[in-house]
């Protein structure tokens, strides 16, 4: 079998394994979801470095529902380029930093029936537990998606002592392997084929799928963003600006 064979293995082996197993706490997170929404309000998605992927892929974009509402800072997510402005080093140094999670949360207004979604394969990282303490503070319900074999091995970078799933109170378990690389190549030191983050994207868009499913079955119309490559151009314009709009409203209520 070839290495492309083995890492398809590995990943459908891990979605599989979260689909599985993880199916009714996922609806449990949808249901918080649709309930926040439901309201008018907002479900904030949260993530850094390849956990900001996951968070940004739940709106604006085809079949994803108005009301979820990406927090993804700069200064940690573009540090593809690795060297000069921010690069991984900055990246490593800024998400580490406790009290720069707080400072995020203070500037989007958030409002106690909102929820938040955070997505980090580690769950350790002071500003991703500095979302999710910060969010339970405020009254916020938190979802986290992360890997409880990695964290249960690591200890937490933040003053609270805790990790996503120990703070959340909805835990999606991706399952992902500890290093989340899976594949040993004879020879190599270290693994190949890291899985978390299209596991964690899968999830998400699962999530958001089964919230426009609840709020359907309350009666409710969700709001959906349209493909302008498979809807008449003009009609999905209409429709995607009717989309920001909503979101606008949203945001300028508060």
């Amino acid at each position: 079998m070839s290495i492309v064979q083995d890492y398809r293995r590995l990943l459908d082996e891990k979605l599989a394994l979260v689909f599985d197993n993880q199916e009714d706490v996922i609806d449990k997170a949808a249901e918080v979801c649709a309930a926040s929404i439901g309201k008018g309000k907002l479900v904030f998605t949260f993530g850094t470095g390849h956990g900001s992927f996951a968070a940004l892929e739940m709106f604006p974009r085809t079949g994803t529902a108005v009301g979820f509402r990406p927090i993804v800072e700069s200064t940690m997510i573009s540090f593809h380029r690795v060297l000069g402005d921010m690069g991984a080093r900055q990246y490593r140094f800024i998400h580490a930093q406790e009290g720069y999670g707080k400072a995020i949360l203070s500037s989007h207004q958030t409002d106690p029936d909102d929820a938040m979604l955070i997505f980090s394969h580690s769950g350790i990282n002071a500003v991703t537990m500095d979302i999710a303490v910060g969010a339970r503070e405020i009254g916020m319900k938190v979802i986290g998606v992360t890997s409880v074999p990695h964290s249960s091995q690591v200890p937490s970078r933040h003053s609270s002592g805790k990790r996503l799933f120990e703070a959340a109170d909805v835990v999606i378990d991706t399952g992902a392997p500890l290093g989340d690389a899976g594949i040993s190549i004879d020879g190599l030191e270290g693994s190949v084929g890291a899985t978390s983050t299209s596991v964690a994207i899968a999830v998400g868009q699962a999530i958001n799928a089964a919230t426009v499913e609840k709020l359907v079955a309350r009666g409710a119309q969700p709001m959906i963003m349209v493909s302008p490559n498979t809807t008449e151009k003009a009609r999905a314009n209409q429709l995607n600006d009717l989309n920001y709009e909503e979101l606008w409203r949203r945001l300028s209520s508060r």
